[in-house]
Parts: C-alpha cells; sequence; structure tokens
C-alpha cells in the first residue's frame, strides 16, 4: 500500500493523485501553467512531507554529520542552515539534502523522499560514534512549504513573524495556529518563501499538521495563494536551475560533473568521497551539466541525445516547456569542449533535431514583491483561472522531491 502524508484527505478531495517514490501524492490542483504563475506572481503552498527528516543530536552529531556530507557542517552557527551532498566513496552523489543547526547539539537533516530508506541505512551503517543519537522523524513531523513573492506576508498572517526577520537558510521557532513549529527559509523554486515543519503530528494522528495546513491556505487567501502539486513543481525547480535527484545527479555523477563543487569543502580533514572528488577535479571531468534553451519549437525531454553536428555528445537529463518564459529549457550533460555559454547544437525530439542554445542558469531570476503584478489581477482572477484550467494542462515528464 502506497504511503501517504499527513494532509492526504485534502489532496484526495482537490488533487489529482499519482503514485510517486511510494506516495499517493498530489500531481495537479488546478492545473501546472496556473500553479506555475501562481507561485512565480504571487504564492504557493506544497506539501512535501513524504521527504525524509532525521534528527542527529549529542557531543558527536556534528562531527558525524561532517564525515558523511560534503559540507562544512562545523560552520553552522545556532540557527543556521547548508545545502549539501551525502556521496559515495567513488564520489558519486546518493542524494542532494539540507542540514540546518537547530540546538547547540542537534540537527535537522532533510533529504529526497526516493532516497528515504537508502539514506537511512547509509546513516545508520556508518554510525560507529555512541555520542550521536539519530532518529528517523519523518512520519511523525510535517513539513509544508510556501513559495512566491508574497511568501513572507502568509509568514507575517499566520505567525506575527517578518520573513526579513530569518536569514536566507536561517531558522526559528514559530507559533501557526497556536501549534509549536519550525520555521525555515530556502525553497526549491527560485523564489523567496519559507517551510514550515510541524513537530510531533503523525501521518496516524495528523490534527495539527492539518490545522497548520488549513491556516496557511487561510492566511494567504486574500493574496491569491494556490495549492501546488508535483508537476508545477517539477517546472519550477527547473527554471531556477535546480537538480532534481534521479534526472540530474545520481550515484554515477559526481559533484565535479553536476558543478556543484560550491558545496564540496575540500579543505575538511575527511568525509566519504574526498578523494574521489578530488581526483576527478584533478584530472578534470568527461562530461559537465549544462543548461539550455531551445531556439526553435519543440520540448527536451529526459534521455533525449544531444548533437554536435551529426554526432551525439551528450543526453538530456531535464526538460520541460516553461510557462514563465514560454520556451522550451533543459539541463543535460556534455563534453566540456562543448559547454562554454552561447554556444549551440540540437537535441533530437522525436525524429527531428531542433537547435538549442547554451545559457547561463539560472532560467528564471526571481523578482521581489514590490516588482511583481499579479498576473491573475491584470487579467481578473476568474478569467486567468478560466484561460489556464485543465485544457492547457501538459503531461508531466517528471515528479521532484
Amino acid at each position: 500500500m502506497a504511503r501517504r502524508t499527513h494532509v492526504y484527505e485534502y489532496h484526495k478531495k482537490h488533487g489529482n493523485i499519482v503514485g510517486y517514490a511510494g506516495f499517493d501524492l498530489p500531481v495537479w490542483f488546478e492545473g501546472i501553467i496556473p500553479e506555475c504563475r501562481s507561485v512565480r506572481n504571487s504564492c504557493g503552498i506544497f506539501d512535501v512531507s513524504h521527504m525524509g527528516r532525521v534528527l542527529a543530536e549529542g557531543k558527536g552529531a556534528e562531527s558525524f554529520l561532517n564525515q558523511l556530507t560534503t559540507n562544512d557542517v562545523s560552520k553552522l552557527a545556532v540557527g543556521r542552515g547548508q545545502y549539501s551532498l551525502l556521496c559515495n566513496p567513488k564520489g558519486g552523489i546518493m542524494d542532494d539534502l539540507t542540514i540546518f543547526r537547530i540546538g547547540n547539539m542537534r540537527y535537522l537533516v532533510v533529504y529526497n523522499a526516493g532516497n528515504r530508506d537508502k539514506n537511512w541505512t547509509w546513516l545508520l551503517k556508518n554510525k560507529a560514534r555512541s555520542d550521536v543519537t539519530i532518529s528517523d522523524v519523518s512520519d511523525d513531523v510535517a513539513m509544508f512549504a510556501v513559495q512566491g513573492p508574497r511568501a513572507g506576508t502568509v509568514l507575517w498572517n499566520v505567525s506575527g513573524v517578518k520573513l526579513e526577520e530569518v536569514e536566507r537558510y536561517g531558522t526559528r521557532d514559530v507559533k501557526v495556529a497556536g501549534i509549536p513549529c519550525l520555521l525555515t527559509r530556502s525553497g526549491y523554486t527560485g523564489e523567496d518563501g519559507f517551510e514550515i515543519y510541524v513537530w510531533n503530528t503523525s501521518v496516524k494522528e495528523p490534527s495539527s499538521a492539518v490545522k497548520v495546513w488549513q491556516k496557511m491556505l487561510s492566511g494567504g487567501r486574500e493574496l491569491g495563494i494556490s495549492p501546488v502539486g508535483l508537476g508545477a513543481r517539477d517546472v519550477l525547480r527547473l527554471e531556477a536551475g535546480m537538480c532534481l535527484y534521479g534526472n540530474d545527479i545520481d550515484e554515477n555523477t559526481s559533484p565535479v560533473e553536476a558543478k556543484l563543487n560550491w558545496v564540496v569543502r575540500l579543505e575538511k580533514t575527511d568525509f566519504v568521497g574526498k578523494n574521489a572528488i578530488m581526483r576527478l577535479k584533478e584530472k578534470g571531468p568527461g562530461r559537465v551539466r549544462i543548461g539550455f534553451k531551445m531556439k526553435e519549437k519543440g520540448i527536451p525531454r529526459q534521455s533525449q541525445d544531444i548533437f554536435a553536428d551529426t554526432e551525439a555528445v551528450g543526453k538530456v537529463s531535464s526538460g520541460t516547456f516553461s510557462p514563465t518564459l514560454s520556451v522550451g529549457i533543459g539541463m543535460g550533460y556534455v563534453p566540456p569542449s562543448h559547454s562554454a555559454i552561447g554556444e549551440t547544437f540540437s537535441v533530437g525530439i522525436r525524429d527531428h533535431r531542433v537547435r538549442a542554445e547554451i545559457v547561463k542558469l539560472p532560467f528564471y531570476q526571481r523578482r521581489s514583491e514590490d516588482q511583481v503584478v499579479l498576473f491573475g489581477e491584470e487579467m481578473g482572477l476568474r478569467d486567468f483561472r478560466r484561460k489556464y484550467s485543465s485544457s492547457s494542462r501538459p503531461s508531466v515528464a517528471t515528479a521532484t522531491d
């Protein structure tokens, strides 16, 4: 039987459910295009409770996490977080994750749903020391994200806290609907926003999670908040140039190839995969991740060939049509000699080779709330929803997290 999140009943009533990473999750509510536009022009709320959440506690927690992840956990002050990677001994990426230091000797680790069992087994296997305790709290902590230029106003409405008071990758304890929650400020859409973690609410007893979910929906109603499913989440993260595990990164991909060196601290004494990563960096990778826009009509998809002249030189790792930019976009891997910004190649789409150009990532740069003119206000919200209703829903290439 598929797993369900704390607010599954809401999704069942309002969304369109698909199976993903062992869960029954909403792929869309109103439609992928209007949900993308809501996040870009107002705000969207995501249920990301399917993701993995682990607490690492004790005197040895910092050293334990530092040994297994590529970023430097010792640099985290209390209330701060970082993006990082789990690598195998060969330097391949087992997962990407975030780590937040939420107490002197207490850390919250958040990783992808599809890797929950694998990562937990890996953490247990590598916990040789007795001065650290790790707990898988995934099913006892709900996790919701609000993203978009009006996310800060939603936060103020539901908690009385200003988003500007929390640093990027910062944390804060808040109350929503009278329920103690942890707030973090990160995201997976390219927009500003926050995540709310609802403590001590199990999937079997989800009342606290449901109250917080409903409070955030009501707190953003006048701002145009929309629930957002997996389909729009995948489009949004690609527009932001962010990697999806299983598409753009995996255990056969090095951070050097993926251009994620910025979260690899080779100056650390040691961590799993360090030597392999150093060797590849010194040698130089045979392929690197690039972003591209289509110069002709066509939508790129995962696994399609990338051609330089008549020779296949790489593969698309993620691709979609961007409703924000009104063009096909994608990421992929090509040899470094073919990776310069401005270089053109072609993508094998069905029986055609369609021209594309390498561009600088991210594809989309967020705007502040002051810069945003609500798309829905320009058209009238009802007309906006009617125009981008079911007839406009594209198929979903991939889901996310």
